[in-house]
Parts: C-alpha cells; sequence; structure tokens
C-alpha cells in the first residue's frame, strides 16, 4: 500500500518545533524544513521521534523551500 492519509498529515507537527510537515512519497519521510529533520514512515505509519529522524542536507532544504514557500 505504501499511501499516508492525507487528512493524518494534515494534523501531524514536527514534534520539535511543531512547524508543518511536508511528505515525501519517493522515500517515505516526513520532512520538517524548520526542524531541518526527516522522519520516516515505516508501513505507512509516521515514526515522529526525533531520534529516528535524519538531518536533512542543505540541497534538500533548498528543494523544499521552492516546493513550499516560507510563510
Amino acid at each position: 500500500m505504501g499511501g499516508m492519509d492525507t487528512k493524518l498529515l494534515e494534523l501531524l507537527v514536527c514534534p520539535v518545533t511543531k512547524g508543518p510537515l511536508d511528505f515525501d512519497r519517493e522515500h517515505q519521510e516526513l520532512l520538517s524544513r524548520s526542524a531541518r529533520l526527516a522522519y520516516p514512515v515505516r508501513n505507512g505509519i509516521p515514526i515522529l521521534l526525533e531520534n529516528e529522524a535524519r538531518t536533512l542536507t542543505d540541497e534538500e532544504i533548498d528543494k523544499l523551500a521552492a516546493l513550499r514557500p516560507a510563510l
């Protein structure tokens, strides 16, 4: 299956900054630009734990900024 419920995604926020998350369907990750973290999604379940997240690269941050301009 591998999809995430878009309604669920609208409710989720970064546990570190409480900022919005973007879903990277290709890599199955939830991306927090404000915290510069990528949280894994395993079997459709978001793992919103800071110690499970990986740090986003500058390139990934720039790509996210192009997709979702800062408010």
